[in-house]
């Protein structure tokens, strides 16, 4: 038998590179390098500073929106919950309110929007010395800011002279300018006016209705301005006058209190609107005085002594 030769390297006749053996332990992919093995060896490792690099911006990001988190979890925490408010406690509001406040009277609230435009109405004549005597006294409203204001027409029927006294104090005479006999109104003109002069608001009598409250203004016995509080008490009433003279028709009936000096002057609601003009009281007895019964011209027909729409 013919017995192999073995080398332990050898040297290639075609290239002349020494060709290395195989280590006992070396498989032949180590030996000769796998291409996995070579995809592994250039593969960079894990670092935490080229992660920071590439994605420093995203990092930051996600920092801020972890500590807006962190922040409104604490907030949360130390802020107490609100309450819901209650019917209960609007109630027990308005009621606290009520009991530290006193709240002005439907008659003050009334008397103050009004009172601007009330006017005290003399009738003068001269005396046996030649002068001036208070012969009647009533109440006019202002209805046009030039001066022109509405009272009754007995109040200045019979005077030779007629006078007003505005709200701020200042007198001035007055000429009658018209007259409605029908409805006991006369019309005045004033030659001097308040440079802040108000003229009333007036208000439909057609929604009106018995209950309704209403207040009398005026100078009752020359004494005010003085207020009353009352109620609607009849609609489209009747009424003679004492000494039999003249019916007037179509009138307010009411309770509030009002006596001579009273006539002339506005029936108002309670936001202060003018509804009627007083013209009368009724007494069945021989004594001037209010006994609970008071009678005012709609405002629409005192309107229509101006000769203006009320409206």
């Amino acid at each position: 038998m013919k017995r192999l030769t073995l080398y332990s390297s050898s040297r290639s006749s075609m290239t002349g590179r020494v060709t290395p053996t195989n280590h006992p332990d070396q498989s032949p992919d180590q030996a000769h390098g796998s291409p996995s093995a070579q995809v592994a060896s250039r593969q960079p490792r894990f670092s935490w500073q080229n992660f920071y690099t590439r994605h420093e911006r995203l990092l930051w990001v996600a920092a801020a929106g972890l500590f807006s988190l962190l922040l409104l979890f604490i907030y949360a925490a130390i802020t107490p919950s609100t309450r819901q408010i209650t019917q209960e406690d609007i109630r027990a509001a308005v009621l606290h309110t009520l009991e530290i406040n006193t709240l002005p009277s439907p008659a003050a609230k009334a008397y103050e929007v009004i009172r601007p435009s009330i006017v005290r109405v003399r009738g003068l004549e001269p005396d046996e010395d030649g002068e001036d005597r208070e012969k009647s006294v009533g109440t006019g409203v202002v209805i046009v800011d030039k001066g022109i204001i509405l009272t009754n027409l007995h109040v200045v029927l019979s005077a030779k002279r007629v006078q007003v006294v505005f709200a701020d104090g200042l007198q001035s005479d007055a000429t009658i300018t018209g007259v409605r006999p029908e409805h006991d109104l006369a019309v005045l003109q004033a030659q001097t006016i308040p440079d802040d002069l108000f003229a009333a608001t007036m208000r439909s009598t057609s929604d009106l209705k018995l209950g309704d409250q209403v207040f009398a203004v005026g100078f009752p016995f020359g004494i005010g301005p003085s207020v009353t509080a009352g109620v609607v008490s009849g609609l489209r009433r009747e009424f003679r006058s004492p000494e039999g003279k003249r019916l007037l028709t179509n009138l307010i009936q009411f309770d509030a209190a009002v006596n001579p000096g009273s006539s002339g002057g506005p029936l108002v609601t309670a936001e202060g609107e003018v509804v009627g003009i007083v013209t009368a009281i009724l007494n069945p007895t021989e004594q001037g005085f209010f006994v609970g019964i008071g009678f005012a011209v709609p405002i629409e027909n005192a309107a229509a002594a101006v000769g203006v729409p009320p409206f």
